[in-house]
Formats: structure tokens, sequence, C-alpha cells
């Protein structure tokens, strides 16, 4: 959202005027990379007169992608938002990202659109991230409609597509619009299955489809009989039942367009206005107090309790903090106070924080262009700047009456990804670089591990690592180095020993005198260091027994050999010697310590590994792949199971860790993006010489 281009604001209109809530619209645009969303936000934009050209230029970027790394690569990382007016209505078009690894941004959108419109290509058509982004609008009740893009491509195969939407995203979905080819063989005109047109060869029957589809989502019964009848059905009556059905859900329309060259662009804008629902008819988040008690029933009222919640965070090196923000409830106002809530992902390393903070200038979004505004009502999409606290997720509401909206759904990071600073300079603007990554991105998750001393971003996958690394080091000028990521061995002795332990010191003054004599055998695995004593006779007496085991668990903590604990190990505290003047509490500590060593060298030590149960979820079509997979990674298959209502399969297995340091990005290619998993850690096992070999610290 910070300025791009030196034209950008040049390019600008006004901003459109706040509006009543019933004409409102804030649509998502949704799909796949490459689909072609941010040029038919562009798209969008220009025909509405928002920007008087349109906003590419001659490297291929757009008025939306504005950060560099979407400049270099042309496509979007990060969800961007633009506000326009058409026919009297106010519409925020949120452009998503389309690779898996930002699905967070994705959700984000979804929270703050009423609707979504699935951006699907006429050349590369439906993909499975696709159907499970539809199916997950589907358990909420989002509105959906299909728009087909690129239907002015070579090998553009439109009637293909829109039947495989139909097959692939299931019962409700009806094309509005026939593409009639010109006498090139090119797009020549849309045709509208709303009214009577000449002969078409799919036309009759797909009218016929598409108006017993709206007449059977009609509150007016009598519709239905008036058509079987074969009375004519007037336009302006479909039209209307078109919008009941869209806005419960059940009924998703598909159109078709060639953004580039304007084909379908006003027909879309025409049923976003007319077909997808405001936000009064779309029910408000949950809302709870700041101490997870219910709040009641929030509703799109200007005049109500403020609710907003920050759905994108950013950062302008002239303005600062620039929050994204819907506004579920109540008005928000320039200089106005509100409580700053957030936001339950403490797991995360995005600690919870309630604060009191004064609004900032208000904007109306355009890409990289922020035109001010006087206020946001209900139902309304802003920008808020110099929100200090405020990350995204957050609630903003009054000071006098703190809500909270509990965070969308967040993808799980798996792909762990080490950062160390390459110099002390960098070192020290490191954690205030990491710091406000967070506040921007909550799906990263940031880890500094006590065994191995590793900073570890954990990221969705590579693209999302490679995104998170570009904004350290050209956002933040922070030089970082991505070092391998270390898994922490540890050690557990292979067999019993008896030692003794002797340590006697006479150097003038007060010598140092303790003997221990100490049992040592392997522990049940998860044990950790255990101790007792079963000394008699007060060979040691009893206030030194307490510093052997002292010694005894400091000296397993350290290791034996780099950076491995010594784990797993039964102590008991058998025999030993003491001296009434030179035996002292730091003295049998150093004993306790010798007694680890000397078990150690006498019974060998075998090196452990950490394992993680993992669950790993796939279309069940692609468990076979999974599991050879699993087999290349020494993985013991414990189980797998059938999704009651969909066609996944969850496999079960325990995974050494280190194999898990890459599988995000292999699960990704071998389930094509469709692939997800979870981990969590299960114990440590000996580990084979040649994994060892490969763990040893450098």
């Amino acid at each position: 959202m910070a300025a791009h281009g030196k034209d950008s604001n040049k390019e600008s209109t006004g901003a459109p005027a706040p509006r009543a809530a019933d004409r409102v619209r804030n649509v998502a645009l949704v799909g796949r990379a490459g689909a072609g969303k941010t040029t038919l936000a562009e798209a969008l934009v220009v025909a509405t007169g928002a920007l008087t050209r349109a906003g590419r230029v001659e490297d291929g970027t757009t008025c939306l992608d504005t950060e560099e790394v979407e400049v270099r690569q042309q496509h979007s990382v990060s969800l961007h938002a633009a506000t326009v007016e058409h026919a009297g209505h106010r519409i925020t078009i949120l452009d998503t990202p389309g690779a898996p690894d930002f699905v967070g941004e994705l959700r984000a959108a979804l929270r703050a659109a009423d609707a979504a419109l699935f951006v699907v290509s006429a050349v590369s058509g439906v993909d499975a991230g696709t159907v499970h982004l539809w199916d997950e609008c589907a358990a909420v009740g989002k509105p959906r409609a299909v728009v087909v893009t690129q239907v002015d491509r070579p090998r553009a195969d439109v009637p293909g597509v829109v039947r495989s939407c139909q097959e692939m995203l299931g019962a409700g979905v009806h094309p509005l619009q026939l593409l009639a080819p010109g006498d090139d063989g090119t797009p020549g005109q849309l045709v509208s299955l709303l009214e009577p047109q000449p002969a078409h060869p799919q036309g009759d029957e797909l009218r016929a489809e598409l108006i017993e589809a709206v007449i059977a989502e009609s509150e007016d019964e009598s519709l239905m009989d008036r058509y079987l009848a074969g009375e004519p059905i007037a336009v302006t009556d479909l039209v209307a039942d078109l919008e009941t059905a869209v806005a419960r859900g059940s009924f998703h329309p598909v159109l078709c367009l060639a953004p580039l060259g304007g084909l379908g662009v006003r027909e879309l804008l025409d049923l976003v206005v007319s077909g997808f629902p405001s936000p009064l008819e779309r029910p408000c988040p949950p809302v709870v107090r700041p101490d997870g008690k219910p709040a009641g029933v929030v509703g799109c009222d200007p005049a109500g309790p403020l609710v907003a919640e920050v759905v994108k965070t950013t950062t302008d090196p002239y303005l600062g903090r620039v929050s994204l923000v819907r506004v579920f409830s109540g008005t928000l106002r320039p200089d106005i106070p509100v409580h700053v809530s957030g936001h339950g992902l403490a797991e995360r390393g995005h600690p919870d924080h309630d604060a009191d903070e004064r609004v900032g200038a208000l904007s109306s979004p355009l890409g990289s262009t922020l035109r001010p505004i006087p206020e946001c009502p209900a139902g309304d999409v802003c920008t808020v700047a110099r929100l200090t606290t405020a990350e995204t997720g957050d609630t903003l509401s009054s000071p006098d009456q703190p809500l909270v909206v509990p965070p969308w759904e967040l993808p799980d990071p798996q792909l762990p990804v080490a950062v160390e600073a390459s110099s002390r300079s960098d070192e020290d603007r490191l954690a205030g670089a990491i710091a406000r990554l967070v506040a921007e991105d909550p799906a990263v998750r940031v880890e500094r591990r006590a065994d191995t001393g590793q900073l570890l971003l954990w990221c969705v996958g590579d693209a999302h690592a490679e995104v998170l690394l570009d904004r350290l080091r050209t956002r933040y000028g922070v030089a970082v180095e991505t070092p391998p990521v270390r898994v922490p061995l540890v050690e557990t002795l292979a067999g019993p020993a008896t030692v003794t332990a002797r340590h006697v010191k006479q150097s003038g003054g007060h010598g140092q005198y303790a003997v221990a004599v100490v049992e040592a055998r392997p522990g049940p695995p998860g044990s950790g260091i255990t101790f007792d004593q079963r000394v008699v006779g007060g060979a040691v007496p009893t206030q030194f027994h307490g510093s052997v085991e002292k010694g005894i668990r400091a000296q397993a903590a350290r290791g034996l050999e780099g950076d491995r604990p010594l784990v797993d190990v039964h102590f008991t505290l058998v025999d030993g010697k003491a001296h009434s003047v030179d035996s002292s509490d730091a003295a049998f500590q150093t004993a306790g310590a010798l007694a680890v060593r000397e078990a150690a060298a006498a019974a060998r030590t075998q090196v452990l590994e950490p394992w993680c149960a993992v669950d790993v979820t796939v279309p069940a079509d692609l468990v076979g792949p999974v599991l050879s997979d699993l087999a290349g990674r020494r993985a013991r298959v414990t189980g797998s199971e059938a999704a009651p209502d969909k066609d996944e399969a969850t496999v079960h297995a325990e995974v050494p860790e280190r194999e898990l340091l890459d599988y995000a990005r292999v699960l990704r290619s071998v389930s094509h993006g469709s692939g997800r998993f979870s981990r969590r850690p299960l114990r440590h096992e000996p580990a084979p010489p040649s994994v060892v070999a490969d763990l040893q610290p450098a």
C-alpha cells in the first residue's frame, strides 16, 4: 500500500464517497497463480474510471503489485485492495495471491469480503487448490461466482473449462453467458442466457438449466409453475431471483472475460452490483470480550459499537505502519481513541496485547495510492495510518467497550529457515525487523531454539520464505545469512556402569575433597535425568547428596561432546567419602559432574535423534506417492483414514525430524499443491551412524 511509481497519485480520481451499507460491495478475487486475478482487478479499476489509463507499465507490473519482489517476479505475494465506484455503489476489490504459500493472505481477504470471485483461466482450467478453496468458502456459506478469464488466448477452451467448473466445483455452478466466436475464430461477443437470443448450438439447453436453477431459489413459488406452463419470465424477475440465489451461497454464476481487451468487464461489474450481497446481508464474525466471554451479536450498524479488524499490515518508509481495516460495526473516524486487541497466536511468536491508541488518517485504498476519506462506516474497508501496536488480525474497538474478533484460520508453517545477521550492525537491527515481519504476517512463526541457539523462521513454503527474506533485505535493510537448519542430537548411555568420581585437591589453606561412587544405567525413553541415593552409614553426609545431583544434572545438560546433552539416564549415589574440613558443596558438585563423564567413558554412549508424529492429508488418489516418499524418509506408517465427506485421506506416520526439514516443499510437489501436514514432537531414538556423521555440529 506504499506509494510506488512517481505518477501513481496522478492517475487517481478522488476517493469514492462513503455509502450506506446496502450500496457497498466487498469482493475477493480468488484463484491459482497465473489465472489473471491482478490483471482482472486492474481492468475493473480502469473500467470504473478510477484510473485514467491502465496501470500496466513497460516492465509488466500493475497498479496493484507494489512490492519489489512482485515487480521482479510479476505475480502477487500479498493482499492488495482497490476501492472504486460503479452504478452508485462503492466496490472494494481484494486481489489475493494465488500461490498456496500465501493462503493466509487469501483467508484475510475472505474475512474482509462478503463474496468471492473465483478466477479460472480458460487455458489452464481448474486445479485442486482452487477446489479446496471453493470447499472452504462453501463451509462458511460464502457467496461465490466464477470468472473464466483469458478467453482470447490462442489455446483457450471456454466450453471445456466451464464444464470442468461444473464438474469439479459441484452443484449450483451455471454459466450466465455464452461466448460467440468471431468471424476469424477469435472471441466475438458475449451472449446472455438470461434473455432469448438468436440460435446458438447450446443456447436453449443452457438457458433452460439456468432459468430453472434461478427460479428454484425464488421466494415466489408461482414462478416455477408459470415457467413449466410455458409462460415467459421477465428478465427483471430473473435478475432479482439471481441476487437472492447468489446471496444465499447456493447459486454460482459463471461469466467469461478477456480483461486486457475489455470483453465482459462491464458485465462483471454489473453482476457485482446487482447479484452480490451487501454487508447488510452477511453475518458479522463472532465477537467476544477480551476475557473470552461472548459479547452478543454485532450487526452492520454505523451507530453500533465499534468493531473493526486489521486484515493487512504494511510498513511505509514515510507513513510508518499502514493497516487495511474492515469495519463490521460502528464508524471509524480519524483521531478517535480505539482499543487494539490481539490475537490468540502467542504460540507462533505473536504475543497477545491490549493497548489504547489514537486513529491516524483514514484513506480509501487504490493499490499503491491512498485517498483521504472523512470516515469509514460499518460494512466498508479503509486504510489507517500510524497504528503503532496494531498487527494483522487485531481488533479495533472502543476503549469503553473493548471487543475481540477471533482471528481467521491460518496455515500451519512447516518449513524452517535458519536466519542469522551477516554483521554486528545487522544483528542490532535484526530483532526489530523480525518484529515488524511478525506484525505484518501472522502466518510466520518465529522460534529461538534453546537446544541449537538458532533463530528459525517457520514458513509455509519456499515462496513464503523467499518473500520474508526479501523483505528483511530490501524493506528493512538487514543483511542476513541462511545457514543449514540444525537438528538437535542428544546422547544416552549404551549400558550400565558403576564409577568412583574423586575430586581431591590441596593447594594451601582449605582443600577440596569429594569422593562419590555412582551407579548409572539407561532409563526409559523420555524419562530424562533421574537421581536417587542408597548411601549407608553416612559415608556421604546428607547435605552433599543434593550437591552430587546438581553436578550430575549440570554436566548432563552441558553434554559430553559438542552441544549434545545426555538424556534418559538414572543415577544412584551408593557410596563415597567426605572430609570434615575440605569437603564442600562445590567439591561434591564437581564430583557429580566427573561421575557423568566417567560413566559415559565406561559404558559408552549412543547418539539419539528426535522423531515426530506426522499427519499427512492428501487427495485419496495420491496416498500411494505419499507412502512411497515417506518410505524413503525412514518413516514408520502407523495408520491411515479416509475423510467421511471428502475425497481425501490422512496418513499417520512417525518420521525422524531430520527427514522433515524439506518435507513441506516435497509434499507440495508430490501432491501438486493440494497436500498439507502437521507434526508434533514424539521422542528420541538411536540415530544410524551415517545420520550422526551428517548431523555433527560444524
